[in-house]
């Protein structure tokens, strides 16, 4: 990690081999995601309905995250599956709300 997460700018922390790791919800990201996932709206809405799958939360987590040259996506799995769902709840409302509120 190259800082602590910003709230303010939509960011969020996971941690990842026991150090934690910024996500941060760009513009480039979140159309990565978009191109991995589908549109980032009906994201939002399998979350809000509780449809959200873990390959789907591991993949927004992995192209949102600020700094990816020392991490792998089984690492993110990894810690994914370490967190447990409420460990993850935290950073996923923060980058879905960046997706559905923007900076403002």
């Amino acid at each position: 990690m190259t800082g602590p997460a910003n709230p303010l700018r939509g960011e969020a922390a996971i941690v990842i081999g026991g150090a934690p790791h910024v996500l941060r919800p760009s513009f480039a990201a979140l159309v990565a995601a978009e191109e991995e996932l589908g549109p980032l709206f009906a994201l939002v809405e399998r979350a809000g309905d509780g449809q959200l799958r873990l390959s789907e939360l591991t993949a927004l987590f992995w192209h949102c995250l600020r700094c990816r040259e020392s991490v792998s996506r089984e690492d993110v799995e990894r810690a994914v599956v370490e967190a447990g769902l409420a460990g993850c709840a935290k950073p996923l409302r923060a980058l879905l709300g960046q997706i559905l509120q923007g900076t403002g």
